[in-house]
């Protein structure tokens, strides 16, 4: 039986001015999330389930870009991404566009478990999502979190992000889960790497599980969820070693590339990078030990 480990993320970027709550509620919801997770992978619960419980529940806190914390596109409407993937054979789903869902990362699952195809968008999906009864809230759900988020903060807060999980069970499979609000004032209709298989999610029981944070478009030009992967694959190296030679590349080909991801191996190590001057919030637990949360690498670096 193999030991659990578990890995999520709240969205790089931003400074702690424009930090959405406070640190401590920010440690405080990743614990939270992580502790669900953990029950639920000692239950024998699925990599697939625990990712997507624990990205729902991301989705659920408007502290958080994704979901119910959605940022606005520019005629103010909240357009939401999302994908999930399953380790043991590849397969995915993904939506993108969708407006007015309450957990995109369950209706990405649908369109996994229930069509033969891996991503739809927009009027699609939502033709879809309406055939499988998912819920869905008003405008004023999403409108209502993103005033509270924004309430008290220096400016108008962090103006991308992503939430995401990565989780190894106890049979050894390995399953990656993203979702996002998008990016404030974007055009209706632009799609980053959140929905993407291969730029911002990836998942693959013979190496591992990757969930990238940041500026989608510099994610999709780089692949870079899937890059990491490969590094793990072919060259052999850890989880924490295939993030930052990952990030590497992404500020090398991309100048100023900015974002961050989570990665986790086959044997249950974590990885984790971003650009430095960035917060990256998330948290992981490594081989069931103790939850460790930290609002950039440079903390949880010192809770080692």
């Amino acid at each position: 039986m193999t030991m659990t480990s578990l890995i999520i993320h709240a969205g790089a970027g931003g400074t702690m001015d424009n930090l959405r709550g406070t640190a401590q509620e920010n440690h405080k919801a990743l614990h939270i999330v992580l502790e669900r997770g953990r029950a639920a992978l000692a239950a024998r619960m699925s990599a697939m389930d625990a990712a997507e419980l624990c990205v729902r529940l991301l989705e659920d806190n408007p502290l958080f870009n994704a979901g119910c914390g959605a940022v606005a596109t520019a005629t103010g409407q909240f357009e939401l991404d999302a994908s999930i993937m399953d380790g043991r054979d590849l397969k995915a789903g993904a939506v993108a566009c969708v407006r007015n869902i309450r957990n995109p990362v369950s209706l990405a699952r649908l369109v996994m478990e229930k069509t033969p195809h891996v991503l739809l968008v927009a009027r699609g999906a939502m033709n879809f999502a309406n055939s499988q009864d998912i819920p869905q809230e008003p405008d004023s759900y999403f409108q209502n979190a993103l005033d509270k988020a924004h309430a008290g903060q220096k400016d108008a807060g962090t103006k991308h992000g992503t939430v995401g999980a990565v989780a190894l069970d106890c049979e050894g499979n390995i399953a990656a889960a993203t979702s996002t609000g998008g990016t404030a004032d974007k055009m209706d209709g632009r799609v980053g790497d959140t929905p993407l298989v291969g730029a911002g999610t990836w998942a693959d029981n013979r190496c591992c599980g990757v969930s990238c944070t940041g500026i989608g478009e510099h994610f999709i030009r780089t692949a870079l969820a899937h890059r990491t992967a490969m590094i793990i694959e072919k060259d052999g190296v850890s989880a924490q070693d295939a993030a930052a030679l990952a990030l590497t590349y992404l500020q090398d080909m991309i100048p100023g590339g900015e974002g961050g991801l989570i990665a986790l191996d086959k044997q249950g190590r974590i990885g984790f990078a971003h650009k430095n001057d960035i917060l990256m919030r998330f948290g992981y637990i490594e081989h069931g030990g103790q939850s460790v949360t930290a609002l950039s690498a440079a903390e949880a670096a010192g809770k080692l």
